[in-house]
């Protein structure tokens, strides 16, 4: 399914994209010709994770048309290819009520998902272990084993897929395993689904940045976990530990949730605990930052200018098809 253009908002988390959003939504509305908001947050997909995620108020989403919240149970594994599914559905719901799309968020990967309708190639766990496991025996033997062999498998990716050995370095583990999982699994190139990240297509989504200063962000990210935690995160935290299936890998990685699982199963000072969450968040932020700022698509919005405003302007621009 091809995306349905609308409006981004992106930008470094705590920099005031909801606060935008929502404005938004109440000036335009969500009648007929409205507007509509979806959410591109990794881990706002989970229920019961609401304080954290920074979710919207019940009286709010009540009032505005939200999308992509509350898709997961926190003890399942929602992968991006899962919520590239339901946002395209989204985005054709919305394209059919006639309204246009906000969509607002600081996920990167998931952004790009979206509005560039990446393509993911499946899994094929066998050989992801066979290949893990060649590089693990090789780590256990010492003397630069684990360099030497990734460099072997970088050779061996050269053979096969040149174009993604060209573009994966020879230390990187991660990648190096998933792009020779996928050319071996397969059986064609890991390059052949798609140009990766490194390239910026042109969209039929309008991508608007807004950020501030790192000293203004630093204190703007400690102030919001604070409200956070004011607000009962430990007791959301304490509920999620309980439940019967659990946390799954991929939510227990959500920031701030993280770091009070730390405390409440492992009796890490709280003090701690919320130390190490804003500072972590602080770190999440400049990599965004970084991420975004490679795009050159995206319209940062400058000091002084109204963001609503522009954001308002655009969703009345027509629609390019």
């Amino acid at each position: 399914m091809r995306p349905v253009g609308g409006v981004a908002l992106v930008g470094p988390t705590a920099a005031g994209k909801s606060e935008v959003a929502q404005a938004v939504g109440s000036l335009i509305g969500s009648g007929p010709g409205g507007v509509e908001l979806v959410s591109v947050d990794s881990m706002a997909v989970y229920r019961g994770m609401d304080i954290g995620t920074a979710k919207p108020a019940k009286e709010e989403r009540d009032r505005l048309a939200y999308h992509l919240f509350d898709l997961a149970d926190p003890g399942e594994e929602f992968t991006v290819r899962q919520f590239q599914e339901a946002a395209f559905m989204a985005l054709s719901g919305i394209a059919d009520r006639g309204r246009r799309a906000l969509l607002v968020g600081g996920t990167g990967l998931y952004l790009r998902a979206v509005v560039d309708g990446l393509m993911f190639p499946g899994r094929f766990p066998d050989v992801a272990r066979q290949l893990e496991a060649e590089l693990d025996d090789a780590s256990s033997s010492g003397c630069g084993g684990l360099a030497t062999a990734l460099a072997t498998m970088h050779q061996r990716l050269a053979r096969l897929d040149p174009v993604a050995a060209g573009r994966i370095a020879p230390t990187n583990r991660r990648r190096l395993v998933r792009a020779l999982e996928v050319t071996l699994g397969a059986e064609r190139p890991f390059s052949s689904f798609g140009p990766g990240l490194e390239s910026y297509p042109p969209s039929r989504f309008t991508l608007v940045g807004i950020d501030c200063d790192p000293p203004a962000l630093d204190a703007r990210i400690a102030a919001r976990f604070e409200a956070m935690m004011d607000a009962g995160l430990l007791g959301e935290v304490h509920r999620l530990a309980q439940v019967p299936d659990g946390l799954s890998r991929t939510a227990r990685q959500a920031l701030g949730y993280r770091e009070l699982l730390a405390h409440v199963e492992t009796g890490v000072p709280l003090a701690d605990a919320v130390d190490e969450a804003i500072r972590r968040t602080r770190a999440l932020a400049r990599r965004q930052r970084s991420w975004f700022r490679r795009d050159p698509r995206i319209l940062w919005v400058e000091p002084g200018v109204s963001a609503v405003d522009r954001v308002v302007e655009l969703l009345a621009q027509p629609v390019e098809h």
